[in-house]
């Protein structure tokens, strides 16, 4: 079978050097362009490529790309950006795994609200599949444009996944503690990310306004069949990557820890990439990897907590979108991420 031809659009940022060399592993894409506004070779951008991939970055051009033969292209570019560059890939049938935010939301007045701009492409809006391969994995396999999810509301889909889709739990004042490590911000160098600011350091940031708010409780409520609210508090920490958060609900029945481990194992059976442990998750344990852990227990007075552990930067964002690559031409949802 020939190599899918793959474009990673953006190629300077941390989720950009994470997807390639997830790609560079795997035996059915062949990497054929890069775009960025920077003009350097790849491996002067990021190091660690040195002697892995011989691309030079160049500027966006969607001809070019369609008359390279690239059948997906991988965006890594920020929101409001790749909404721009998107269509134009689209209507020269190249398909689209866009990381950035663009497309998660399927409402556009939530994307104006959230993010403080306009949507601009609401026909592919409104096609556009949530990319994640647990829930939404059939419609996935078909998609000509796939939304990858953000990093923090992973950890809080999964994590509440089960309890809503059966009635565990109340469907408000649910709470999401979420940390993540600094890598999270992105490459691009502010006062708050530098060395001297966040090392020691540990603080809550966008509280109540975090722009993941609204993709977590999209999900959940097309889980649920019915709305369900949260309360998504973020948390910088002074480490490279990793995300970990805490979820709190008030089940609706009695519950044992016991019934609900076994519950998470029924719901996520056949699913590759997520492990449902006993003990306790933690970042580690899912470094460099594509596993997204999870436990649930109980607590006194009959509270349910979830605990989730991934790693931001793969099963956050690029090894997640390999996932839906997979899922997209055929291969088996594991290729290149074990």
């Amino acid at each position: 079978m020939d190599k899918v031809k793959v474009a990673i659009l953006g190629g300077s940022g941390y989720t950009a050097v994470e997807l390639i060399k997830i790609l560079l592993r795997h035996p059915g894409a062949e990497i054929v362009a890069i775009t960025s506004r920077q003009d350097e070779h790849i491996a002067d951008l990021h190091p660690s490529l040195f002697g892995r991939l011989d691309l030079r970055c160049e500027l966006f051009d969607p001809d070019k790309l369609q008359a390279m033969g690239a059948r997906v292209a991988f965006g890594c570019l920020p929101h409001g950006t790749s909404m721009e560059s998107i269509p134009l890939l689209l209507d020269r049938g190249i398909r689209v795994i866009d990381l950035s935010a663009d497309y998660r939301l399927r409402d556009s007045r939530v994307y104006q609200e959230w993010y403080k701009e306009s949507h601009h492409d609401a026909a592919n809006l409104a096609h556009a599949v949530y990319g994640l391969p647990e829930i939404y994995g059939d419609r996935i396999d078909s998609a000509k444009l796939v939304a990858n999810p953000g990093c923090y509301p992973q950890t809080a889909i999964l994590g509440l996944a089960p309890l809503v889709a059966n009635e565990l739990i109340e469907l408000t004042g649910i709470v999401v503690d979420s940390k993540s490590g600094v890598s999270g911000a992105g490459r691009t160098p502010k006062l708050t990310y530098h060395y001297p600011e966040c090392n020691e350091n540990f603080a809550a940031y966008a509280v109540g306004t975090h722009r993941h708010t609204p993709e977590i409780e999209q999900a959940l409520s097309d889980v649920a069949g019915k709305p369900v609210s949260v309360v998504f508090t973020p948390h910088l920490v002074p480490m490279d990557r990793g995300i970990f958060s805490t979820i709190y609900a008030t089940p609706t029945q009695p519950v044992t820890e016991a019934g609900l481990t076994d519950l998470y194992r029924s719901y996520y059976a056949g699913k590759p990439f997520v492990r449902v442990r006993t003990g306790f998750p933690a970042t580690k344990d899912t470094t460099g990897t594509n596993f997204l852990d999870l436990a649930v227990k109980v607590v006194r007075g009959g509270k349910v907590v979830v605990l989730a552990a991934e790693d931001n930067l793969i099963r956050g964002a690029s090894g997640v979108a390999v996932q839906n690559f997979n899922r997209m031409f055929g291969f088996d949802e594991r290729t290149g991420l074990l």
